[in-house]
């Protein structure tokens, strides 16, 4: 296992900037922006108790950002989107997440139900969890095989840029696969903690 530790390490280091810590902050961004956008209701009276009731909500929409030359950067979708005033969080069922960096590789996220608090700072993803990198091939030639995260659970911080799960996670790499009962990810350190019962398949190189 110290070997294969040691291949994962390795690893992180030429694929920690294409991570899914930057579809979270995209999520975050999108509902950040439709926070901001979007007309909010007359305030309550003062004096009563705020309800864990939604003041507004979209249904199936999308909301697409481009650069200066109009190419497309991203998009968050979902079936319906909830903003709660009482918590200052925002929930999106069915969340569909792209992102293109600046070379048009491509960024997905998925989930059955998405959970942002209100600066933005902490997005959950809930319920069939996945973010896929796609594989792509640098200037330089060397190709980059495609990354995926899988679970029930993800947890960005993305101040701090970190993701966690305490739930079951499966991490693909190219034909490489490990699975581990929880995930804490660094971005800063460029380091992954896999605990519990871990797995991994490394394939063999040609």
């Amino acid at each position: 296992m110290s070997a294969l530790a040691a291949l994962w390490r390795r690893s992180f280091d030429r694929i920690s900037i294409y991570l899914p810590i930057l579809m979270m902050a995209l999520l975050a961004l999108g509902t950040y922006w439709m926070l901001k956008n979007t007309p909010l209701p007359t305030l309550v009276q003062s004096g009563r108790v705020p309800q864990h009731e939604p003041d507004y909500f979209l249904r199936r929409f999308a909301v697409k950002t481009f650069d200066g030359s109009g190419r497309l950067k991203s998009e968050v979708a979902g079936s319906e989107l909830r903003h709660y005033p009482d918590s200052d969080t925002v929930e999106i069922d069915q969340v569909h997440i792209r992102s293109f960096d600046e070379h048009g590789r491509l960024t997905t996220a998925t989930a059955n139900r998405a959970l942002s608090n209100g600066d933005g700072s902490e997005v959950q993803l809930l319920g069939s969890a996945q973010v896929v990198r796609e594989g792509v091939t640098e200037a330089s030639g060397e190709r980059l095989p495609s990354l995926e995260f899988r679970g029930d659970f993800l947890d960005a911080f993305l101040n701090d840029e970190r993701v966690k799960s305490h739930l079951p996670v499966v991490l693909t790499r190219g034909p490489d696969r490990f699975s581990a009962d929880s995930l804490l990810y660094d971005n800063l350190a460029r380091s992954a903690l896999l605990q519990g019962r871990v797995k991994g398949v490394i394939a063999a190189r040609k």
